[in-house]
């Protein structure tokens, strides 16, 4: 596969000319497995491990290369495998808290996406919260989300569930899939773009591995059953890996998450949360915690219907994280 056929443009070529040297490709990894990864160059996959003066220069886990990234490797003539010298610029970023006890470590999931479906399974009952929470990191990447209700024939009335989702996304489309019926993946066709790459989002269970089995047409991906008592799947992906899916997609599929907390991408919560944060900016009191304090414009909001409660619930919160991620671990 050549590099065209993965994203390379002119604007990669420009970002990789300080590393151009003798015997020094780009490469975009296709393939994260922990301590390696697969990365593919015009002349194909190779294995790459980082040099050391890219472990060196590494402050963090961050540093180093995740699925998705464009990478300088140098190829070794007489063997498939590569040291990988540098990360170039990241055009977006899929990120969490690292889990854990390291809280504070930014943990980057993919690279240059450009569209996230966020996979919601029917066969339990739906957290809004999670889904507002995973909405919050996309679009904080920079990446376009997509809710995606998976497992439609499971539920008495999907589109029920999302009309009534839909005022509580921001914006965000949301559609329903089948991914064990054919055709049941056909609602993310607007956004399987040639050239663009895609990565499917979710807890274990909800589908993810079989909606990009349905857009592949095949087994690509190994499933797992869901375990009926308390439909938690187990995780079927267990590195992150790109695959080429029809009209030239790039597919990437991620390990089920069971913990997802929210990484300060330096996005301000007027973006994340703008109507709430419209009615903030009228409160009496610059320092209202919109709670009992006399003239508040959130909770008269709130009363006339014009606020949804979730969103100011989630506004709060985020505000309050953010506060404490803020604090020095000492004066905590």
């Amino acid at each position: 596969m050549s590099l065209a056929a993965l994203g390379w443009n002119d604007s990669l070529a420009a970002a990789f000319a300080p590393f151009a040297a003798p015997g020094v490709v780009p490469a975009r990894v296709t393939a994260d497995f922990g301590r390696g990864w697969g990365v593919t160059t015009d002349e194909g996959e190779i294995l790459a491990e980082p040099a050391g003066k890219l472990r060196h220069r590494s402050a963090k886990r961050a540093d180093l290369p995740v699925a998705g990234d464009w990478v300088a490797v140098e190829p070794r003539a007489d063997e498939p495998r590569a040291r990988l010298l540098a990360v170039l610029p990241r055009r977006t970023v899929l990120s969490r808290q690292a889990a854990g006890f390291r809280r504070e470590e930014q943990q980057i999931l993919a690279a240059n996406l450009d569209t996230v479906f966020i996979v919601v399974g029917l066969d339990a009952p739906v957290n809004h919260r999670r889904i507002e929470r995973f909405l919050t990191a996309v679009r904080s990447g920079g990446i376009a989300p997509v809710v995606v209700l998976n497992k439609a024939d499971l539920h008495e009335s999907p589109d029920s569930l999302r009309a009534e989702l839909e005022p509580l996304v921001g914006g965000a489309p949301v559609v329903t899939a089948n991914a064990v019926k054919r055709g049941g993946a056909k609602a993310l066709k607007p956004w399987l773009r040639k050239r663009e790459t895609v990565a499917f989002l979710g807890v274990s269970g909800v589908g993810k591995s079989s909606l990009v089995n349905r857009l592949l047409g095949d087994e690509v991906q190994a499933v797992q059953e869901v375990r009926e008592a308390d439909a938690k799947g187990r995780h079927c992906t267990t590195s992150r890996e790109l695959l080429v899916g029809p009209g030239g997609v790039l597919l990437l599929d991620t390990p089920g998450m069971r913990e997802f907390q929210f990484w300060d991408a330096d996005t301000p919560l007027e973006e994340l949360f703008p109507e709430v944060a419209a009615a903030a900016a009228l409160c009496r009191f610059r320092d209202c915690r919109h709670g009992t304090e006399p003239g508040c414009a959130v909770q008269a909001a709130l009363a006339a219907g014009t606020l949804e409660l979730g969103r100011v619930t989630s506004y709060l919160k985020l505000k309050a994280e953010r506060a404490l991620a803020a604090t020095p671990w000492k004066k905590r």
